[in-house]
Parts: C-alpha cells; structure tokens; sequence
C-alpha cells in the first residue's frame, strides 16, 4: 500500500512538472512567433501580398507595429495551456510505451513509438487548439480600423459560436486539425528525440548533459521538420477558419477546401507562406524545447 502510494505521489510529481514546463515553453513560443504568425496566416488566406517582405512592410505602414500582435491574447493563455497539454500527454504516452517495453523484455523505445506518442499529444490538443487557433486567425485577418469585425477574443468567441453554432462555428476546421496536429506533433517529437538520443549516443553521455544551445539547436531542427511535414494541412485549415459564413461560405467541407485549393492554385496553392512559417518554426521551437528543458531541470 505504501509503495503504491509512493508511485502515484512520483507519477502526479512528474505530470505537475510535465504541465507546468510545457505552459513555460508555451508562453515562449507565442512572444517569439507571433509577427511571424500574423504573417504566415494572412500569405495563406490572401492574395494581396506580393511575399513576405511586402506584407510585413504593408502590415506596418497601414496597421502600425502593434498590428504584429493581433490576437495575442487568447494564444497568450491558450497556447500555454496547448504546449502544457501536448508536453503532458507525450510524456503520459512515452512512460506507457517504457513501461510495456520494459515488460516485454526492456528494448529501448523504437521511433515508431516516438513518433505515436507525439501524434497522441497532438491529438490531445486538439480540443483546445482548434478554437484558439481559430479565434487568433479571424483577429489576425479581420479588416483594420472601422471596418473591425470582432471588438476582441471575447467578442469573436460570442459571434463565432452563433455562426451557426458552437460545432460549425466556433470548433470549424477541426476535422483537418486532427490530421495536422497528429502528423505535426508526431514528427517534431520524433525529430527531437532522434536528434537527442543520436548526440547522447555519439558522445557518450547522458541526456541531461546536452548543453542547452545544443537542445535549442535540436528543437530548431525539429520546428522545421513539424511545418514540412504539415503545412498543406495548415494551410486547408486556415483557409476553412477564415471562410465566411451562410451564403458567403466558400468551402463546403475539408475534401471541398482541398480540391477548390488544387483547381485554383495547383500544388503551389498549398505551400503559400511557408517560407515565413520556417523562419518562425526555428526560433520558436527553439525557445520552447530549451525553456521547457530549463524548467524542468529547475523543478527537478
């Protein structure tokens, strides 16, 4: 009975640190990536851009530098509680495939089994990444000045859950969110633990001391991997989450948006805005792998 005790004590001491650390890097990643994101989203649902450079310097001349941090708020909070979720249940779902492993003879964890325990955190997220997500893009895309759409998140929270309701409203784009999150989530923890393992290995060392600059280095590998392998995913999704609503809805369903997508654009259609995306994806991911790391060892 002790003993039991004193695992499920161990077992919600780890989950604490999971949570929290991943709520740290969370917060991290939206300070850094947000000008980038702005202009990520605006790229992939517009043409009014020539490129990057041209709609950031658009985005500055007509809307000012605050313009950058639209729709920080509810990523502010919400994305710290997505990375403190995909870092929970990664970490849940890493520990059950160690401990079968263990039980099965104690083989190491295969990558395949990396890779799934990053799709079940990206999975996990969803229900919380996909209105945030949502309501972060109508802020980002709405027009400047009297034109406004939504008065804040809030705001756009009440409207969007009325349009025509909370399911087709406010969750809209969900069912290719799944997809992006799994496959997203399960190669940047795939790539990161790869990266990782590979340095322990080869230097003969344990995990914990890989430099810092070294796992910051790791994740900024692992960001690019994550948009590479998502981003027509991404791009479907911010389309669908942009879509006007009633008669002036564009895009009948997810199969609808991709299909409209390749008609009009051809396989180009489905890569516009990556290159600010991957400028983002390296620092961001970066900074969040290396301040969860920190806080971790810090709890520890």
């Amino acid at each position: 009975m002790a003993q039991a005790l004193e695992e499920a004590n161990v077992g919600l001491n780890e989950t604490f640190k999971d949570l929290f650390s991943g709520a740290v890097g969370g917060i991290a990643q939206v300070l850094i990536g947000q000008p980038f994101d702005i202009i990520k989203v605006r790229l992939q649902t517009t043409s009014d851009y020539k490129g990057a450079a041209d709609c950031a310097t658009q985005i500055l001349k007509k809307e000012g530098p605050s313009a950058f941090y639209k729709g920080t708020l509810t990523p502010l909070i919400g994305i710290g509680a997505c990375v403190s979720v995909q870092f929970g249940a990664y970490n849940y779902a890493r520990r059950a495939f160690e401990s079968q492993n263990t039980a099965a003879g104690g083989k190491p964890m295969s990558y395949g089994q990396y890779y799934l325990a990053g799709a079940f955190a990206g999975l996990s997220n969803t229900f919380l990444s996909s209105p945030i997500e949502h309501i972060r893009i109508r802020l980002q895309t709405q027009p400047h000045g009297a034109g406004r759409l939504y008065a804040g998140p809030l705001d756009c929270i009440s409207k969007l859950s009325k349009s025509p309701s909370v399911a087709k409203g406010l969750y809209r784009g969900t069912s290719v969110t799944l997809m992006r999150e799994a496959q997203a989530y399960g190669c940047w923890f795939l790539a990161f633990e790869y990266m990782m393992n590979s340095d322990a290995a080869r230097n003969n060392i344990a995990r914990s001391e890989i430099p810092t600059w070294k796992i910051a280095g790791y994740g900024a590998l692992a960001g690019e991997a994550l948009w590479l392998s998502s981003y027509p995913l991404d791009v479907i999704k911010s389309k669908m989450q942009t879509d006007g609503f009633g008669d002036k809805q564009r895009y009948k369903s997810m199969r609808d948006a991709f299909a409209q997508t390749f008609r009009q654009e051809g396989l180009a259609g489905f890569w516009r805005g990556v290159g600010p995306t991957l400028l983002r994806a390296a620092p961001v991911s970066a900074g969040t792998f290396a301040t969860v790391e920190l806080t971790m060892k810090a709890l520890s």
